[in-house]
């Protein structure tokens, strides 16, 4: 049996298949977003299929959580390309 669990060590906290560091939301961006179906996905992340459909539902039966992640992912993303594009500060 696949389970789904949160560990505060591992991806952040994020929900994630038990024995790996595969999210959930990983796996659901590669599926609804990315196209993929959940064969290809299970065969691209060395899973069974039965977790790519076990994490899928774990996302549709928790949307706030995954909303509020993607929100999250959203603004480290925006930071980090916003940093990117800083110039460096020289201290003298």
């Amino acid at each position: 049996m696949v389970s789904i669990v949160e560990t505060p060590d591992t991806l952040s906290g994020e929900p994630r298949i038990a024995e790996t560091r595969i999210g959930v939301l990983d796996i659901a961006e590669l599926v609804l977003d990315g196209g993929y179906t959940p064969a290809d996905t299970a065969d691209q992340l060395d899973l069974d299929v039965a977790a790519v459909y076990h994490a899928l539902a774990y996302y549709h039966d928790h949307a706030e959580q995954m909303r509020e992640l993607r929100q999250e992912r959203r603004e480290t993303e925006k930071t980090l390309s916003q940093s990117a594009l800083q110039p460096p500060t020289h201290v003298q």
